[in-house]
């Protein structure tokens, strides 16, 4: 199986863990939710719902009402398909959620990951964040270095377009860096929550407004999903994972 057939059956698997659906919808979801999956065909999807039906993931199941059917059959229509996971495929994708090793770096699986990101563990998004900015510090590198070596023989444009690509990395390391600070500031208040929780209803015990430090503390807990993040640097999103670098030509 290739990395990115691989990508495009976590996804699949993910979409369909929210609610069954049919072909049409989950093309749609990957081209409107999961941009990096714009590209991808008919052709492509169906042979990997058919591999997923194939390793007990998913069903198959009528989309329509009886009479439905039969109209669609009667005019020589195909009958709606939807695919539903099942108990097994709810099982492996969640043994995928969970691998967090050099593969979840990558521009493309990065960028699925992260959408998946309110169904997985806080630890385990943590390495992957962590991981993914190592990788992107690991690419400034090299190119920083390429650029370096190759500075004298380039036009002004083309130069341009390398300071273009690595700046685009360090944005979405700065991005990076504001995710994992934010995890890490969620992890802490969930785990200090209880004990600083007892001290101010101890205090407010005490000074007879025990009633509104109950209250107001009892939203402050960690509930799960992506913490609030504060705002990036400069107010602009980081360049898109799944974008190649256009300095990595220069490397050889």
């Amino acid at each position: 199986m290739s990395r990115r057939s691989g990508i495009l059956e976590f996804a699949v698997l993910g979409l369909l863990r929210e609610s069954p659906m049919h072909g049409y919808e989950l093309r749609k979801r990957l081209n409107t939710s999961l941009g990096i999956f714009r590209a991808f065909s008919y052709g492509t999807l169906y042979p990997c719902l058919k591999t997923l039906v194939a390793n007990g993931w998913l069903i198959e199941e009528p989309g329509s009402a009886p009479e439905e059917a039969l109209a669609a059959s009667l005019a020589g229509r195909r009958a709606k398909i939807v695919y539903r996971l099942t108990a097994d495929g709810k099982e492996h994708f969640e043994d995928l959620l969970s691998q967090t090793g050099p593969d979840a770096w990558e521009d493309e699986h990065f960028a699925a990951r992260f959408a998946f990101f309110g169904q997985t563990e806080r630890e385990v998004r943590m390495r992957v964040l962590e991981g993914r900015r190592s990788r992107l510090e690991e690419r400034l590198e090299k190119m920083s270095a390429s650029l370096a070596r190759t500075r004298e023989r380039l036009d002004d444009y083309t130069l341009e377009l390398q300071r273009h690509g690595m700046e685009s990395v360090e944005r979405e390391v700065r991005w990076l860096n504001e995710l994992i600070e934010s995890e890490r500031a969620g992890r802490d208040q969930r785990e200090s929550g209880p004990q600083s929780l007892a001290v101010q209803r101890d205090g407010a015990s005490n000074s007879g407004t025990s009633s509104t430090s109950s209250t107001t503390n009892s939203t402050t807990g960690d509930e799960g999903g992506l913490p609030r993040l504060r705002g990036t640097s400069g107010g602009s999103p980081p360049k898109a994972p799944g974008q190649p670098d256009p300095s990595e030509d220069t490397t050889t």
